[in-house]
This record gives structure tokens, sequence and C-alpha cells, in this order.
């Protein structure tokens, strides 16, 4: 899985893994905070948080363009410090008017901005890597092994905002519950019903350190500081990103060789540049669109994570868990199963026996301090909504040793009818995945049965919400639906991208991540307006279609690339 790669693949996931980590955690309070800060809807905060992620993953393309002529590196270096000034700005607490509107507004786009230098380019520094004929056999696995790094920083980000946001509400006085925010919006806009007035009253007075105030006062109270709490996990960020450069700066040695543009290798005569013919360069060029079209579908459905399927989860599903569930909750038994996948797998792949005792050794060992972190915690514990976007990179991290060895095997098992191997090519890959994806949507439809609709509840929570399964199992499908496609689509690029046009190629892949992102607003435009059920059956439709028709143009897209 790790032997024979260039050590530049670890320097560059590492330095990815820190910014990722701040994206993330910033990406897991965001929704949480436009509706518990400003108040607003939950169409206008989806048509928030899908523009800046459009925005996030449109401007690689600007990043990609502006790399192919200045360099690839210089663009990462710029991008960090961007992204820094922006998340640093994001992380000051205002008053919930038009400046401090304007102020997160400008934060987002700082950080859009810097992303785009920073996240196609790093991409394509490890792409290049495998140019060198040495390493191009491994092009797959070390994109997957990158894009397990990635979401090793994700899947401790919910964990980092969670304990943020309830060590500065505790200091207020205050414990989260996941209807007050809501309510009191309402009671402050004097739209609030009779019924949810004495809730809120209700609520209020489940706070451990709250007396004398009025409700008025509670509500200002708990808005200031819940929307204080979140900007305090808005400043994790700067931290990871410093983090980050220092690994990008002390390795850059590692890779160096990797930060070179088609121009420069063509005025080299760098044995691994190849020049196409126009013709080549054009049918590629159509093949990686083709791509791009379909993969749309699967962010608008993917990136339902940060908002209604975080919306399902503070409205319909439990806020406590009991039972072996309950160790999911815990970020710190997550990363010890997620370890012990890895070292599990080096029983089997160690080349010593010695190892492989070890390895068997240090599983046990692994395994019995999950058993001690489940018998310590209580019988039920309290949930958060942001906590469920810790499955799906906890999934990816644990599933992608497995991902791995699967089409290893496939690709050892020739035939003559299949002389290469078993395994499917990249574009096949993403076609499954967008069928697995609606899988997912479908656990999501049977979830929503009997649940009243988001506008009957209005601003409260269900009074029969579903167990934390159904989301579990929903972003574990999904995360197989990712494995398919993602990893393996950015590998599809970097491999099929003409070699003058890499950085604009990669620029598009994000372009077509930007235009799902902003389409993923939809159910947030549609989740007052018709049934529950809907909102799911609508993605699954789309991923069902958009899969038909990546195995439509199957042969057209293999063709081309080869």
């Amino acid at each position: 899985m790790f032997k024979g790669q260039p050590k530049g693949l670890y320097a560059l996931a590492l330095a990815n893994t820190g910014e990722r980590f701040g994206y993330y955690t910033m990406l897991a309070i965001f929704m949480l905070f436009l509706q518990a800060k400003f108040g607003f809807a939950g169409a206008t905060a989806s048509q928030i948080y899908a523009i800046f992620l459009a925005l996030v993953y449109f401007m690689p393309v600007v990043g990609g363009i502006m790399a192919d002529k200045i360099g690839y590196g210089k663009c990462v270096v710029t991008g960090i410090v961007i992204m820094f000034a922006g998340y640093l700005c994001l992380s000051v607490p205002t008053a919930a008017n038009t400046l401090g509107l304007v102020l997160m507004l400008g934060a987002l786009v700082l950080i859009a901005i810097g992303t785009g230098l920073f996240k196609g380019n790093l991409q394509v520094l490890v792409g290049n890597l495998y140019d060198d004929p040495k390493y191009s056999a491994k092009r797959d696995s070390a994109f997957s092994l990158f894009y397990m790094a990635i979401n090793v920083g994700a899947m401790f980000a919910p964990a980092a905002a969670t304990a943020i946001t309830n060590r500065f509400l505790s200091k207020a006085g205050l414990i989260y519950k996941a209807d007050i925010p809501a309510l009191a919006h309402q009671y402050l806009d004097g739209t609030i019903a009779a019924e949810n007035t004495s809730k809120l009253q209700e609520l209020m007075g489940q706070m451990p350190s709250i007396s004398g105030m009025d409700l008025t006062a509670f509500s200002n109270y708990y808005i200031e500081h819940l929307s204080s709490a979140y900007n305090m996990g808005f400043a994790v960020a700067c931290i990871s990103l410093i983090v980050s450069i220092a690994i990008y700066l002390c390795t850059r040695a590692w890779f160096k060789h990797a930060d070179v543009t088609a121009k420069q290798q063509a005025a080299n005569a760098s044995a691994n540049y190849v020049e196409l013919t126009p013709k080549q360069t054009k049918d590629r060029i159509v093949a990686l669109c083709l791509v791009f079209a379909v993969v749309i579908f699967f962010w608008m459905a993917f990136h339902q994570n940060g908002q209604s399927l975080t919306w399902f989860a503070r409205d319909y599903t439990m806020a406590t868990c009991g039972g072996w569930m309950k160790i999911g909750f815990n970020i710190w038994a997550l990363a010890l199963i997620a370890i012990s996948v890895y070292t599990l797998f080096a029983v089997f792949q160690s080349e010593t026996k010695r190892a492989r005792i070890i390895s068997a050794i240090v599983t046990l060992a692994l395994w019995a301090g999950v058993y001690g972190i489940f018998t310590h915690m209580e019988d039920v514990i309290d949930i958060f909504p942001q906590q469920f976007q810790q499955f799906n990179p906890f999934f990816v991290v644990a599933l992608t040793p497995i991902s791995m060895a699967i089409f290893s095997w496939l690709a050892n098992k020739k035939n003559a009818k299949h002389p290469d191997g078993m395994e499917p090519s990249a574009p096949k890959k993403i076609g499954i995945g967008m069928l697995v994806a609606a899988v997912g949507y479908l656990i999501m439809v049977l979830a929503s049965q009997g649940q009243q609709s988001p506008a009957a509840l209005a601003g409260t929570v269900s009074p029969d919400p579903v167990i934390p399964g159904y989301l579990i199992s929903t972003y574990l499908v999904l995360t197989f639906a990712e494995l398919l496609l993602s990893p393996m689509g950015i590998s599809f690029v970097t491999k099929v991208a003409p070699p003058k046009y890499k950085g604009l190629m990669m620029g598009l892949w994000f372009a077509a991540t930007a235009i799902g992102n902003y389409l993923s607003s939809i159910p947030g435009l549609l989740w007052e307006k018709v049934p529950l059920w809907a909102n799911w059956a609508i993605l699954m439709g789309l991923c069902v279609v958009a899969g038909l028709i990546m195995f439509a143009m199957l042969k057209k897209i293999e063709a081309a690339t080869k």
C-alpha cells in the first residue's frame, strides 16, 4: 500500500491534511452559524452555503490558469496566505448587522480565492510525481492515499468544532439545544407561536447558570454566545494553516522536481514530456469534459452533508445515543478503529514474521483501547448535529485500504478477455459510484417515512425522531460512492489532461464540483415546500440518471483517453 511511493507524496498529503482540517472544522458548523447568528431561513442559508461552496471549487479554474503560467508552487504558497486572512476575518465576533454580514461575506471570498490557488495546484504537484515512469503504475493508489490523508483532517474537524462550541457555551453558563436558535429568533421577531413560547421558556429553564432573565434577554444572550462559540471554531483553521505551510516549506526538497510546468518541461527537453497532436489534445479535453458533466450530479448529492443532512440530524434524529452505536460519536475511538484497519492489513502484508506478529499485537491493543473507551462512556450520551459529519471522513480513512486491495486484486486478475486485468477504468468506477450514491438516498427516503414536513415543524424538532443509524448508514453508502468517484477522478484528470493544460483541466474538475455545490442548494430551497422524503427522492433520481448517462458514454470516453 505505502511501499514504493515517492516521499513527496507524503509531504504534500500532510500539507493538505492540515488545510482540510481547518476547512472542514469551519464547514461543520457554518450552516448552523448562519442560522443561529443571522436567523436566516433554510432557503437563504442554503443559498449562501451553496454559493460559497461553488466559489471555493470554481476558483481553482483561475488558480490553474495562473499556475500553468507562473508555476504551481508559487500559487500554493500564495493561496495559503490568502486563506489565512479569510479565516482570521471569519473568526472575529461581530454584531448580527450589515457590517457583520459584509465582513463574513468578505472572509468567504478570501477563503475561496485562497483555496482556488492552493487546492488544485497541490494535486497537480502530486500528479507530476507520477509522470516519472518509475512511479506511473502507482498513480491511482497514490491518489487514494492522498485522498485518505485529506479525510484524516476532515475526520477530526466536527469533533474539534463540537468541543470548542461546548467549551465557550459552558463558560457562558449555557448548553447546546438544537431548537433554541430558531425559537429565539422567532421570539425576537415577534413571529413565535404561543406553544413555542412555552417551549422556549422550558428550554431556558434547562440552562445550568441562567437566572433572572426574561425571554428577550435570554434569546439575545444565547444567540450572541452561540455565535461567538462558532467564531472560535473558525479560528482553528488559522492554526491548521500555519501547520500546513510549515510542512510544505520544510519538505519542499522532496517534491521540488515536480513543480514544473509543461512549458518548462519542453524547454528542458524532459523525458517525461510528451507532445500530443491537436486531435489527441481535443479528444482528451472532450472526454474529460464529459466526465466533468456527470460528476456535477454526484457533488450536488454528496454535499448535502453540511446542509440538508445536518438539518435532518438536528430536527429529525435523536439527540442522544446508547448501546454499541455510541462509540461512533467518540472521535478517539473512531481514530483507533481506523488505525487498526491498517495494522490488520499489515498482519497479512508484512514481509517478515516478526513484523506480522508486531502488527497483530498492535491491532489487538487498538481494539482493547476501543473497548476501554466504550466501557467508560455513559450509558446514554448527548450528540450534536455536526458530529454526524465525522462519519464520512472516518469511513474514507478506514475503507481506503480495503478499496485499494480490491482494485489491486482485480488489476492482477488477468485472462484472455482481460489481458490488462479486470480493474474497472476510472470512468466506469465513476458510473458505478453514481448508482451507489442513489442507494444512500434511498435510505434517507425510508428514514423520512411518517415524518412531518420541515414546514410543519416550524423551527422545532420532530416529536418522533429516528435513530442515528439511518444517517450513519447513509454516510457509509455515500462514502463507498465517493471512493469510487473522487480519488479516481482526480487521478484520471492528472493522467489524461494534455500536459500544457494540466492546471486548467484540474481547475475544470473543481469547476464541475462548484456547479454541483451550487445545485446542492436545491434541497435547501425545497426544504420547507415539499414533503421531507421528496428531497431525498429527487437526489436519488438524479444520481441514477447520471450513472446511466456515464455508462452510455463509456466507450467514447475510454477510446479518447487511450
